[in-house]
């Protein structure tokens, strides 16, 4: 879908030749001076006056043909304050009153909105959100009809970055979708690995894969044991975007790639499980990332790892009770075969050390019990580094991507004590998102690290049953955060932590 920028009043969104008008109308509607008399302010006056246009956010009226207009069809809809929140449910509320088969080419007006980059690119973000279908594995959906939207404005100029920003974010988050919503036939680890060195081919770009012989001259023994399981040969991805000198440290993004978990020998329920293909959820909010950055080309240094596998009961697959020993050197007894997502990220954390990054980011639908805690709302945010989980939560609430931290004392690790290794890979279900959180954080010794998990907020069940994207936009929000201090010198490293990991 392609989106273009336009400077438009109100009278040029009237002769807009376009199938389809979407007018977001804030709470301050338009008067006769402020806008000038044109159809399209008569007619908001109009209706509004005669109380067929409710005041509700959300609130839609939906003409037809209406006279003084080249578009055939047109939304009115209530956007509430104009802030980019009421702008994101605005255009989900005015995309869904219309017939969209017939559109092709949208007019988005926010000509009556204050002006602000977050509001257009929550507009655009809602409008990709609203007409995206999946149809890789499904010939006989309905693709997307909508191929152009203007995005009218009243200055171009002072939106430029928010729009570039928007259509970087819609990029990546598809881009996620994409993989994440497919088969677990159709995303093997080997399919991941393709689709990062189609990424690694973009200017300022490399990537560097990895296979089982290579992952165990590494040492990466925690790894190995979770796909040892599969016929599906493991790969460890590598992505590497450097926007910037060489002499500054990279932000590490390490996303958890299981790209189907049965549970392994501890096995899951058959109900559901078919969804345990979205365990690869991390793995995809990188790849989307990166795919963003390679649209945005911000002056930062990204490096993304991936470790990706299946985790499956064959005759091969660990046992509990097995004891592996990590790339760290630290030994792990495996309690529950179905905790796997930590045991490969443990490998991947010890490895992003040796990039002495500014910041190590990991991403991952890790446990049950953090949906149980936050729901779909907000992911769970884990960091014993103050700065850096501020960076972080100030970035999701500028995309509208939220996150919400949870805390990390020292207690919460007893329960991971074993007699027969350093650690076990669980510790009970109570506060089970917040133990396997402490968990990575016996991986990550001084680094300053952040986990993100994304169980309940990476996908949706049921009838709208698919992929989010999330967290591409907060991703790329903070990196783009971290992009601006850079460039202004305010970039700080992250304040030390106030206790060591246990």
């Amino acid at each position: 879908m392609n989106f273009e920028l336009k400077s438009l009043s109100l009278a040029q969104a009237s002769e807009l030749a376009v199938d389809a008008l979407l007018v977001l109308v804030p709470d301050a509607a338009p008067n006769d001076r402020a806008s000038g008399v044109c159809a399209l302010s008569q007619l908001i006056l109009e209706v509004s006056r005669c109380g067929d246009f409710e005041t509700d956010l959300g609130k839609s009226l939906a003409c037809y043909r209406p006279a003084g207009f080249k578009a055939t069809r047109m939304v009115l809809v209530r956007a509430g304050d104009g802030s980019a929140s009421s702008v994101r449910k605005a255009v989900a509320a005015g995309m869904a009153g219309l017939k969209l088969p017939g559109v092709k080419k949208l007019g988005l007006v926010l000509s009556l909105l204050p002006k602000g980059d977050a509001s257009v690119r929550a507009a655009m973000m809602a409008c990709a959100d609203a007409t995206y279908v999946y149809t890789s594995t499904k010939p006989s959906a309905k693709a997307r009809t909508l191929q152009q939207v203007v995005v009218g404005v009243p200055q171009a100029a002072q939106a430029r970055e928010g729009f570039a920003v928007g259509k970087a974010m819609v990029t990546g988050v598809e881009f996620a979708k994409e993989w994440a919503n497919r088969p677990a036939n159709h995303a093997t680890p080997s399919m991941l690995a393709d689709a990062a060195r189609k990424l690694g081919r973009q200017p300022g770009f490399k990537t560097e894969v990895l296979g089982p012989k290579e992952v165990a001259a590494l040492g990466m023994g925690s790894f190995l044991a979770v796909a040892q399981g599969s016929a599906e040969p493991l790969r460890f991805i590598i992505l590497r975007y450097n926007g910037a000198p060489r002499s500054q440290a990279p932000v590490v993004l390490v996303g958890k790639g299981i790209t189907f978990d049965t549970g392994g020998i501890s096995i899951k329920p058959a109900a559901e499980m078919d969804e345990m293909k979205f365990d690869m959820g991390g793995a995809a909010s990188v790849l989307g990332t990166f795919a963003a950055l390679a649209e945005l080309q911000p002056a930062i240094n990204v490096v993304g790892l991936i470790p990706s596998c299946e985790n499956m009961p064959d005759g091969l697959a660990v046992k509990p009770g097995d004891v592996v020993t990590s790339m760290s050197g630290q030994t792990i007894e495996i309690l529950n075969t179905d905790a796997e997502g930590r045991l490969i990220l443990c490998d991947a954390l010890t490895y992003a050390a040796r990039f002495k990054p500014r910041s190590v980011v990991d991403i991952a639908t890790l446990t049950g019990a953090c949906v149980i805690a936050l729901g779909a709302v907000r992911s769970g945010l884990f960091s014993v580094r103050d700065e850096l989980a501020q960076s972080l939560q100030q970035a999701g609430e500028q995309a509208l991507d939220p996150c919400w931290r949870l805390p990390l004392d020292d207690e919460y690790a007893e329960g991971l004590k074993s007699n027969f290794a350093d650690m076990g890979n669980v510790a009970g279900r109570a506060g089970g998102a917040i133990t396997a959180a402490k968990f990575l954080q016996k991986f990550t010794a001084e680094l300053p690290w952040a986990h993100l998990d994304i169980a309940g907020t990476a996908w949706k069940s049921g009838a709208a049953k698919g992929a989010t994207g999330r967290p591409v936009p907060l991703l790329l929000q903070y990196l783009l955060n971290e992009a601006a201090a850079q460039r202004t010198g305010k970039a700080k490293a992250a304040v030390p932590a106030r206790r060591k990991p246990v």
